[in-house]
């Protein structure tokens, strides 16, 4: 993964979750799930590395602003 920008972590309340999982079904859940409490920047792109087991995302929070469940 990229290295995290200070813009995306400038304030309190802004956040950087990187989600590990067995399988992109299951990254792609909790992305879904994680949209409905806060304003996040969406269903990210899921990667794999060859020899690394599972897969990887990363997503943006804004834990001060409510998602889609509220």
């Amino acid at each position: 993964m990229e290295a995290i920008d200070a813009q995306h972590i400038s304030e309190p309340g802004l956040v950087v979750l990187d989600i590990t999982a067995a399988d992109e079904a299951t990254a792609r859940a909790v992305m879904e799930d994680l949209q409905q409490w806060w304003a996040t920047s969406g269903i990210a792109p899921v990667r794999s590395e060859p020899g690394v087991p599972g897969v990887r995302a990363r997503v943006y929070a804004d834990v001060r602003r409510p998602g889609t469940m509220m």
